[in-house]
C-alpha cells in the first residue's frame, strides 16, 4: 500500500481524522456483541449484524485474516443528540465517505474487508436468515457486531471520540491485503 499515495487522496475528502493500523492491535470482547444483542433493534435483522456475522472468535478470524487496515472517523453535529433517529439520520454521510475511501484502497489493493456504522440498509426488507444477501459487495457489517473495541483503537490512534454536546462521531475500517 503506497500511504503517501493515498494520504493525498484522502485528503480531499470531509474526514475527521484517520489513521493506519495493524490488526494486532485490535481488541475482541464479547461485551460489545452483548449490547448489540440487548440494546440494538437490528439484532437477528440483518446479514450485517449478529447473529447473521457469526460469533465474535469467527469475526476475529475472519479480520486477523487482514495485516493491515485503515481506521477512518467522521464527524457531524445534530440538534439533540438524545434523539436517535436524527442521529443514525446522519449516517448515510458517513458511509457515502467510507465508500469512497474503500475505492481509493481497492485501488491498490488485492482484498478488502470494510467495515462500518451499517445494520445495512440497501433493502426495504433483508432477506436474512431465509436467503442469500442480495448486496454481499455492497453491505458493511457494524465495527461493533464483530465485536471490536473501536473507540480504544481511536484512542490509541490519537483520534478523540467526541462522546459530548451534540457532535456524532462515526467510525469505519478498511482491513486490506
Amino acid at each position: 500500500m503506497d500511504r503517501q499515495k493515498l494520504e493525498e487522496q484522502l485528503a480531499v475528502l470531509p474526514l475527521y481524522e484517520y489513521a493506519f493500523i495493524d490488526t494486532d492491535e485490535l481488541q475482541f470482547s464479547e461485551r460489545v456483541r452483548y449490547i448489540c444483542e440487548t440494546e440494538c433493534p437490528m439484532y437477528n435483522t440483518t446479514w450485517a449484524c449478529p447473529p447473521a456475522v457469526g460469533t465474535v472468535a469467527a469475526c476475529q478470524k475472519r479480520v486477523m485474516a487482514f495485516k493491515e487496515g485503515l481506521l477512518i472517523a467522521t464527524i457531524t453535529e445534530v440538534s439533540d443528540i438524545a434523539n436517535i433517529r436524527e442521529t443514525l439520520a446522519t449516517r448515510a454521510d458517513h458511509e457515502a465517505i467510507t465508500r469512497q475511501v474503500l475505492e481509493m484502497v481497492r485501488r491498490q489493493a488485492t482484498d478488502t474487508l470494510t467495515l462500518s456504522t451499517e445494520a445495512c440498509a440497501h433493502c426495504a426488507r433483508c432477506t436474512w436468515p431465509d436467503a442469500p444477501c442480495r448486496f454481499p459487495d455492497r453491505m458493511f457489517p457494524c465495527v461493533e457486531s464483530h465485536g471490536i473495541l473501536v473507540t480504544e483503537l481511536a484512542e490509541k490512534h490519537g483520534i478523540e471520540f467526541l462522546a459530548e454536546g451534540n457532535a456524532v462521531t462515526w467510525f469505519s475500517l478498511i482491513l486490506y491485503k
